[in-house]
């Protein structure tokens, strides 16, 4: 009898073990061999996939070691698995000829997996003003969306639980950008499509871009036939006096062609390093003009050993 008792608590003890086994694996995310076609991307993807050097050197690296990095994707109600993160990893299996990819299935609401898709794309190199635009507002919608309606998943997803006002501020804290910033790069979005291809081409810089996305519509279609007789894109000064116009209701083409057949005024280059970047290289003593001799007497040296490395 007690040897029965003994075995059948010892067959209790591996009941429990196993069941406890099989909850942390059911909580383990697992990697599935997912054929290409049941891929689809997400919609809307504000991220554009090149052949470029960087995917070459993509497709070279999976057709020697395969993907190292599953992809994370969620099913679709039309059926197959949408594309949260992997949409190069997809291209380059595509180009290196494989069936398959790794990938692993997480079931995500609308707002999380836009999160995710972001967060997952935002730190690469070479991400386009447009690219970055679009990406930043449909994060900064997701957020703002989550933060009307929190929840534990909601908060686990973006890290807290976001009011409307410090969702902008959420955005550039994980992205590693100023609030600012990232309130100019949404303001691309205001902009046409073809003034946004200027400015991702580098014809219309970042800060006059700015400040046309506040021309109407109608008004940036007339600007870019006034670039186009001009040849010629707006300055800063020459944005702003565009914007100021339109605000006041007084831009039309006469005023826009006086305004862009103006000529350019020089830009300032002013260069300004706030005091607390190099305050811990100098004596806390020192004041603003003591350290600004220091740096120009450094910078006299420095030159001086470039004139006589070029001689030499």
């Amino acid at each position: 009898m007690k040897s029965s008792a003994k075995n059948i608590s010892l067959n209790s003890y591996d009941d429990i073990f196993s069941t406890e086994e099989t909850r942390e694996d059911e909580k383990r995310e697992k990697v599935t061999d997912m054929p290409l076609s049941e891929l689809h991307p997400f919609p809307d993807h504000p991220f554009q996939v090149w052949d470029d050097d960087s995917m070459k050197e993509t497709v070279e690296s999976i057709k020697e070691y395969g993907v190292l990095v599953p992809a994370i994707v969620r099913p679709r109600a039309d059926g197959g698995y949408e594309l949260i993160s992997g949409h190069r990893r997809k291209h380059a299996c595509e180009l290196a000829g494989l069936p398959t990819m790794p990938v692993i299935v997480r079931d995500l609401d609308d707002d999380a997996a836009t999160i995710i898709m972001v967060d997952s794309n935002i730190q690469r190199e070479n991400i386009l003003p447009s690219e970055r635009a679009k990406a930043y507002k449909m994060k900064l919608d997701a957020i703002r969306r989550q933060a009307g309606r929190p929840s534990k998943e909601n908060c686990a997803q973006v890290g807290h639980n976001f009011d409307g006002k410090r969702s902008v501020q959420v955005v550039a804290d994980q992205a590693g950008e100023s609030k600012t910033q990232v309130q100019r790069y949404i303001r691309l979005n205001e902009l046409t499509p073809q003034l946004q291809q200027m400015v991702d081409d580098k014809k219309i810089a970042m800060t006059p871009a700015v400040e046309l996305s506040y021309l109407k519509p109608e008004e940036q279609t007339l600007l870019l036939d006034t670039i186009e007789s001009e040849q010629a894109t707006p300055s800063l000064s020459q944005a702003q006096r565009l914007k100021n116009f339109s605000q006041e209701g007084h831009l039309n083409e006469d005023s826009m062609l006086a305004i862009m057949s103006e000529e350019k005024k020089p830009e300032k280059n002013d260069l300004t390093i706030k005091a607390d970047k190099l305050q811990k290289y100098f004596p806390k003593s020192y004041t603003p003009q003591q350290m600004e001799q220091v740096i120009i007497r450094l910078l006299d040296g420095w030159q001086k050993k470039r004139q006589r490395d070029q001689e030499r």
